[in-house]
């Protein structure tokens, strides 16, 4: 459920690594550092959920790291997993999508075409990475569109009022600054 309590329409699983060093944004950020580009996959993930309405879910390998019982955290709304010892990403998604992939409408962003196979196969849809940065780049192009659309007719209305209306205006936005 998002904040306001409303069920999600779809989910979205992105294979963290994957979608890491497929675009070449975050490949080139993740050779400085990976912390870095996590950070950034996160924060681009989480305007991409408020704007959508799908809860997205980001799953980290972390199947190398010794002792690692995996560890579960909301960032900005978002679900970010990151895997016990011995689990992939893929084995996570492939469980999640046992459950609740048949009931549910979900989504799975990974470049790993056998990984794709096995989400169809399970009742998820696939999209690549390539398709994800795609989708999330016209989605920012529609905002900034609706963005100037909103600020132009803001412009307009503005220009239809009296000085003295446009004083008082400036007045209490001063005052509630």
């Amino acid at each position: 459920m998002n904040k306001k309590g409303k069920k999600y329409k779809e989910y979205l699983f992105v294979d963290g690594y994957n979608i890491i060093n497929s675009w070449s944004e975050l490949r080139e950020l993740s050779s400085l550092n990976l912390e870095v580009a996590r950070e950034e996959l996160i924060e681009i993930m989480a305007e991409y959920q408020y704007y959508s309405g799908i809860k997205v879910i980001i799953v980290f390998d972390a199947h190398m790291v010794k002792k690692n019982v995996g560890k579960k955290e909301t960032i900005k709304d978002v679900d970010v997993v990151y895997t016990k010892e011995n689990e992939t990403a893929d084995q996570y998604i492939e469980r999640v999508l046992d459950h609740i992939g048949k009931s549910k409408r979900i989504r799975v962003a990974t470049s790993d075409w056998m990984e794709q196979q096995i989400v169809l196969s399970r009742g998820g849809t696939r999209i690549s990475a390539r398709e994800l940065e795609a989708e999330i780049k016209d989605q920012k192009r529609m905002m900034m569109k609706r963005r100037s659309k909103e600020e132009k007719k803001s412009e307009l209305f503005i220009g239809r009022l009296d000085e003295e209306t446009i004083k008082k205006l400036d007045l209490w936005q001063k005052n509630n600054e």
